[in-house]
């Protein structure tokens, strides 16, 4: 054959070899064939996350429940202050009274929402209402919503109730939180100094959520506090008793002195002074009014940085919760679905602001007021100095297990946040608060736990979580404190006696949950320093790990960072035991 011939022959066997392979591979005999074809990838848009680690899952919206009411389902009275937190439980109800369409309707609930601001109110109201609960039984219901941190100290309202032969009971289902509104405001420098607090005067409603804020700045800063709200001491952080929020936010902008007679190392001087309002701890609107009417002071730290201290907790009596198994169920699933509503819909959103105007009554703030401020914003005060303003969450299912720790690996953030504020309250004011309800007493999470159960397996929309880079390091400082953390001498291993502190500081950073901290170890001057250099890394080291073995959930990776510093930074002499003994200490930074 020729040379041509055998090209020509050549190309035929390839035409066939290609053409019969192709066949073979199309018919599935060797290969099978896809079940979808592969396709030109344009872009990919990845799904928006929550602030967390989880996607967003894409909650589809709602019809919007209708105006008109209801008028039928269990009857019962909602008491809310105004407070942004509840949008949630607004679109649930459809307005100040449960409408057709509303998910507490769909959920045999016909409830009223009546504004009060007042907390002795509320607490009388509850006793009453179970009194006549007593009397009879198809008595409406009364719910009861307050600040978190607060509750210890409403829970004084507890014997009241024991002689009308019920008790305190949390429902549990939290509608939202403060992120941001709730805060401190005060003098510019306190931020870089805030020492400068000492000899000044807070202004605020005692004993509860905002002056929580307060009292935990000062003591993460080790400020002393004058409890006292009658008496001045230039050495501590004073405050002045105001009626609510709103009061605490006016003593400021009248700028109306009180007079005082002045203390020194808790011995009355006989000495008379007039003190003012320097700073002030309240929620939105009165940061608004602070900011509009006179300005002068900025945030210096809020619900922003103590990201979980206020959850929204609606509370009731026994007598009622027991009764109403039923409705208890009910109320927590239509809350838990227009949370979900509210924080994936714009229009949802808007349409629980329009409620919550209703509700709170104010003819000077419409549903865009609210709307404005539950997102929060940064605005110039009178004196042109830039302040952020307002700030709150709804929640949804999944946030209220991450809330009450039923989250795989999760931590019972709420009842961190209880035991803290307890503590402090009762510490501070033992007369008014010598003891407050153990929260096992009040709060059973077997409604919770059964729905958890209901939708295990089922995709739900995720809960918010906070996330942090390992590599970024704490700009703003918020707070320092040094921690008398006990640990065996010349090791890392704590002491028995450190299991305490180690307990408080936790319970501290779970409140203070959208902070980054930063364990800083020190040793004394005895020994080689490169030794101390080395103990003071194990130690806070050591530190970091207890924490994050304790709450993985409340530790993410990221959140902690160790600084080892040896004896280069001492805070007294090392010339006797006492000054070395403050010298071997850790101390823990707050900030973003």
């Amino acid at each position: 054959m020729t040379t041509r011939g055998k090209i020509v022959l050549g190309a035929l066997l390839v035409a066939l070899l290609y053409f019969g392979i192709n066949k073979v591979v199309s018919s599935g005999m060797i290969f099978k064939k896809a079940a979808t074809e592969s396709v030109l990838l344009n872009s990919i848009e990845l799904p928006t996350a929550t602030g967390g680690s989880r996607a967003n899952v894409a909650v589809p919206l709602a019809p919007l429940p209708s105006g008109t009411h209801a008028e039928k389902g269990t009857p019962v009275v909602w008491e809310v202050m105004a407070w942004n937190s509840q949008m949630a439980g607004m679109l649930a109800n459809g307005g100040p009274r449960t409408t057709q369409g509303s998910t507490l309707a769909a959920n045999g609930l016909d409830l009223q929402i009546v504004r009060q601001d007042d907390v002795a109110k509320m607490q009388a109201d509850l006793v009453k209402n179970a009194l006549d609960l007593q009397q009879n039984p198809d008595t409406p219901g009364l719910l009861v919503s307050i600040m978190g941190d607060g509750l210890p100290a409403f829970s004084a309202v507890q014997t009241q109730l024991k002689k009308a032969g019920t008790s305190l009971q949390i429902i549990p289902y939290s509608v939202g939180k403060s992120f941001g509104e709730d805060k401190l405001m005060g003098p510019k420098e306190w931020l870089d100094n805030p020492k400068a607090a000492l000899g000044k005067t807070i202004a605020c409603y005692l004993r509860d959520g905002d002056q929580n804020i307060a009292l935990k700045w000062c003591a993460d800063n080790g400020l002393k506090v004058n409890p006292d709200e009658t008496t001045y001491d230039p050495e501590a952080v004073n405050f002045l008793a105001s009626s609510d929020f709103l009061v605490a936010a006016e003593k400021y902008i009248i700028g109306k002195p009180e007079q005082r007679t002045k203390v020194i190392n808790g011995k009355n001087t006989g000495v008379q002074v007039d003190v003012v309002a320097d700073a002030v701890a309240t929620w939105t609107p009165g940061d608004v009014n602070i900011a509009r009417q006179k300005g002068g002071l900025v945030n210096i730290v809020s619900t922003k940085d103590y990201s979980n201290q206020m959850p929204n907790i609606m509370v009731t009596t026994k007598r009622w919760y027991d009764a109403h198994q039923k409705e208890v169920e009910g109320l927590i699933t239509a809350l838990a679905i227009a949370g979900d509503q509210v924080k994936s819909h714009p229009e949802a959103l808007e349409r629980a602001a329009d409620i919550s105007a209703e509700v709170y009554g104010d003819k000077d703030k419409p549903g865009a007021y609210w709307l404005r401020y539950y997102k929060g914003v940064s605005e110039a005060d009178r004196n042109g100095e830039v302040v952020e303003l307002g700030g709150s969450k709804a929640f949804n299912f999944a946030d209220n297990l991450a809330l009450f720790g039923l989250n795989d690996g999760g931590t019972n953030i709420y009842a961190a946040v209880y035991k803290t504020f307890g503590d402090v309250q009762s510490r501070l004011y033992p007369r008014e608060l010598p003891s407050y309800v153990p929260l096992t007493q009040m709060l059973d999470l077997t409604p919770l736990k059964k729905l958890q159960d209901k939708y295990r397996g089922k995709t739900l929309a995720p809960a918010e979580t906070q996330q942090f880079a390992a590599d970024d390091e704490i700009r703003q400082n918020v707070s320092k404190r040094a921690w008398n953390i006990e640990f065996n001498t010349g090791q890392s291993s704590f002491t028995p006696a450190a299991e305490r502190q180690l307990q408080q500081l936790f319970n501290d950073l779970v409140v203070a949950g959208r902070l980054k901290v930063a364990v800083h170890g020190h040793t004394d001057n005895v020994g080689d320093s490169q030794r101390n250099q080395q103990l003071s890394e194990d130690r806070a080291l050591a530190v970091e790990h207890w924490l994050e073995q304790r709450s993985s959930s409340a530790f993410p990776t990221g959140r902690v960072q160790v600084y080892a510093h040896g004896a280069t930074e001492p805070v007294a002499p090392n010339t006797t035991p006492e000054g070395k003994a403050k010298n071997r200490r850790v101390e823990i930074v707050l900030g973003n």
